[in-house]
């Protein structure tokens, strides 16, 4: 059951990290910042608590654990880069268009901001082991 609980408890980790970084940060503007983007990347995180659980409970040369390392550099690779390049792609449209119904920015993810995601999923999947 833990193995199910994992990526939700990871994703309420962090995303209630993320808004209360937003809120210290932004003040009122951080419900206008929910969603892709910020510091901890969510997707590192959930993945990341999930493939180190299994590395704790299963061993780190389970063949489950090394598809998860694969999954992570997905993970990584896709918020570094593509997704990054979408809110790049859309602040240039913005500028284009200078239509108010603007597209969101925020798409991807800085590198620090993927090691905060690599770093909570670590100490979540420590967590989670520990209390099993």
């Amino acid at each position: 059951m833990t193995y199910f609980l994992a990526p939700i408890i990871a994703w309420f980790v962090a995303g209630g990290l993320k808004f209360a970084i937003n809120a210290i940060r932004f003040g009122a503007e951080a419900k206008k910042r929910i969603g892709n983007g910020g510091f901890p990347s969510n997707h590192t995180t959930i993945v990341t608590t999930v493939t180190m659980l299994i590395g704790f409970q299963e061993g780190f040369n389970s063949p489950v654990f090394g598809l998860g390392i694969a999954v992570i550099m997905i993970v990584v690779i896709d918020a570094t880069g593509l997704r990054r390049h979408v809110g790049y792609h859309a602040a240039s449209l913005n500028q284009l268009l200078n239509d108010p119904s603007r597209h969101r920015e925020s798409m991807g993810h800085t590198k620090f901001e993927v090691l905060g995601g690599l770093v909570l999923g670590t100490l979540l999947g420590f967590l989670l082991h520990f209390l099993m």
